[in-house]
């Protein structure tokens, strides 16, 4: 007998995420090129935080350089890439300031995106190095502070307090987007890993569930690899 899955995020009844979900009327487009091998990984991240932000796109593959889709967002967009690479710069409020006026010094500048890698250390690493495109593009990488504040819970991972994918966007769409922010709330936006303005009630939600996936999980039984 069939499972009866939810019609909107497409999980089994008991293991329906939407609750989760917060809708949010991101600035700066995200794209989120995704492994593979994190389609199916109900742990990962992306499908609540493609579910969540208005403005998403979510491209699976490993070399990007021939990807359609990607080739025509670079068309449209003026990419930068969040990757922790020896070229990256950290999002302070010098280089989200040069970042985001390159769309406002010429009429046909294009606007801003923000690309991420949806995978293990690992895979990221070969995507990257897969694409020359990807390996061209800015790379921007995340303060201290908000890079070691994760909360991810429910996978093991190479580094101690990673960050999910979820969490990653939601504070460098929250740096990114400061100048929105503050032109509408009168002052600039402090960026911590409690303060992350309009994407806070996300990670909020994010940590609900955490919680939510370690329900289904045997008492004292280890987080796998992945």
């Amino acid at each position: 007998m069939s499972r009866i899955l939810c019609p909107s995020c497409l999980r089994p009844k008991k293991a329906c995420i939407c609750s989760f979900s917060a809708d949010i009327a991101n600035n700066i487009h995200l794209v989120v090129l995704q492994h593979p091998s994190e389609v199916s990984q109900t742990k990962g991240t992306v499908a609540l935080l493609a579910k969540s932000l208005q403005s998403c796109h979510v491209i699976v593959g490993e070399d990007f350089d021939k990807e359609a889709c990607f080739l025509q967002i670079m068309q449209q967009y003026q990419l930068v890439l969040l990757y922790p690479g020896e070229k990256a710069q950290t999002l302070d409020q010098h280089v989200v300031t040069q970042l985001t006026s390159l769309d406002k010094t010429e009429l046909d500048a294009k606007p801003l995106c923000l690309v991420i890698l949806d995978g293990t250390w690992k895979k990221a690493y070969r995507m990257f190095m897969l694409s020359t495109k990807l390996q061209q593009l800015p790379q921007v990488c995340l303060p201290d502070e908000l890079a070691n504040a994760g909360q991810y819970l429910i996978r093991k991972v190479a580094k101690k307090n990673a960050l999910s994918s979820l969490e990653a966007s939601c504070y460098a769409l929250a740096l990114l987007e400061q100048h929105y922010d503050s032109a509408e709330q009168g002052n600039s936006l402090p960026i911590k890993p409690e303060q992350a303005g309009k994407y806070q009630p996300l990670l909020e939600k994010f940590q609900q569930f955490n919680q939510f996936q370690l329900s289904f999980r045997p008492a004292n039984k280890p987080l796998k690899e992945t």
